[in-house]
């Protein structure tokens, strides 16, 4: 290859990857796939969780940051406090069924439960392990997947031009598409679809992402009060 074809191959290159990232489904996946790639490699590397754990709620948070005024639109609308107190009842609603049906409904495969005390860290540093572990279960985790499951996907099955359906825009193909793909996302299938089931209909109701995002962020709090008072490390 020539180096003027270098060059070109390589203007061309850049100019593939440029209009890639300002496509506008880019902000909502990519943080998905990021976080979602580095849990399914955890799963080969065991012993390296908790660095893939630690690595990976700063890498999405990192771009949930950069991204933030392509989202801006999503989360302009604030709720009202009546709106407020409905989306931590909800919260902790999926909570209770989430605990409640742990031994009653079957589960797909065999989830690997995240134990902070199992890496023999210093008492600080398990700390620090277990911090990092809440921040990302109930912020980063929230709003990444709120994101992506209930303002780009379940707009982007109505219609690819995503930005053009409003919030909360309702259709049985696209909210069953949403549910079952959100549960199947989780080990726990049947628990995670009730949960799709919930938060989607409270972006239904109240057509803001806030709720949603609140909802799920409560539960996940919920959870992590419950694993580390309980110590019901399979729920991590």
């Amino acid at each position: 290859m020539t180096q003027t074809s270098q060059k070109s191959f390589g203007a061309i290159t850049q100019y593939r990857i440029q209009s890639l990232v300002k496509r506008p489904w880019v902000p909502y996946v990519f943080p998905f796939i990021c976080f979602m790639g580095l849990t399914e490699t955890a799963r080969f590397f065991p012993a390296g969780a908790h660095f893939l754990y630690i690595f990976k709620t700063i890498m999405v948070g990192m771009m949930l940051w950069f991204w933030r005024k392509a989202y801006a639109s999503d989360l302009v609308l604030k709720l009202k406090p009546v709106g407020y107190l409905t989306a931590v009842v909800v919260g902790l609603f999926v909570l209770f069924v989430w605990v409640w049906l742990e031994n009653i409904l079957p589960q797909h495969g065999v989830d690997a439960a995240f134990n902070p005390y199992s890496f023999n860290w210093p008492p600080v540093a398990v700390s620090l392990l277990i911090a990092v572990r809440l921040i990302g279960a109930v912020v980063v985790v929230p709003i990444m997947e709120e994101l992506f499951w209930r303002s780009f996907l379940l707009r982007y099955i109505i219609n690819p031009d995503f930005n053009k359906v409003a919030l909360g825009t309702f259709s049985w193909f696209s909210f069953a598409a949403v549910v079952i793909l959100f549960g199947v996302e989780h080990h726990r299938v049947i628990q995670g679809m009730i949960a799709g089931v919930i938060y989607t209909i409270l972006l239904i109701r109240q057509k803001n992402l806030r709720g949603c995002i609140i909802a799920h962020g409560v539960t996940n709090l919920g959870l992590g009060i419950y694993v580390l008072a309980t110590q019901s490390w399979e729920f991590w």
